[in-house]
């Protein structure tokens, strides 16, 4: 999968708080077998019922960062909620982080780092500023550096090493492992017997 060192790109905020994948895309979906066609069923049943949704707006149109609220992706896990919104078209998706909630739960944490989806929390006042830009504006995500820009505000946002490194490398957990490739195959090599000797 490609890496992402620095994106630039328009907004599209749903500035919803405790998102669960079930409303990313509902668990009917989760049997079929292929991984594509899911950017379509992002959020599907939430816009049949609510008229206006904010990603079906004119201005959302093109977006490739998603703005939203706190405890994104809580609920059961499951990649499809990050295909979903990959192939929707989104390489960035940026959250409030709060003192007494995060801003993504653990579970889609690491589903969209082993996907290639990249995962910004934003603390303070810093989300709601952005999310009040509204949607259509231009930002820049600095992963090498760690900041957000847009207009004339540029923030910084921490991030877990180990992820920032396998998403700007591109590798999932098996393209981590085999960047061990040399020492794993000298090991085996070296190792001729899956029992202690008596």
């Amino acid at each position: 999968m490609p890496g992402l060192q620095v994106h630039r790109g328009t907004t599209a905020v749903y500035n919803a708080d405790n998102v669960d994948t079930d409303r990313i895309i509902p668990a009917r979906f989760l049997s079929r077998v292929e991984r594509q066609g899911y950017g379509e069923l992002l959020f599907v049943d939430v816009r049949k019922r609510e008229t206006g949704f904010p990603l079906d707006q004119p201005e959302a149109q093109g977006a490739t960062l998603l703005v939203v609220g706190t405890n994104f992706g809580c609920g059961s896990s499951r990649e499809h909620a990050v295909w979903a919104i990959q192939q929707a078209g989104y390489r960035v998706v940026i959250a409030r982080k709060e003192a007494d909630s995060p801003g993504y739960s653990d579970i889609f944490r690491q589903n969209a780092a082993n996907c290639g989806l990249l995962l910004v929390e934003l603390e303070g006042d810093a989300q709601p500023q952005l999310a009040a830009a509204g949607t259509g504006t231009e930002v820049t995500v600095d992963l090498v550096n760690q900041t957000v820009a847009w207009n004339s505000t540029e923030v910084k946002f921490d991030i877990n090493p180990v992820i920032k490194d396998q998403i700007l490398k591109g590798l999932d957990l098996i393209g981590t492992t085999l960047a061990h490739e040399a020492a794993i195959a000298e090991f085996e090599h070296r190792w001729d017997s899956f029992a202690p000797a008596p």
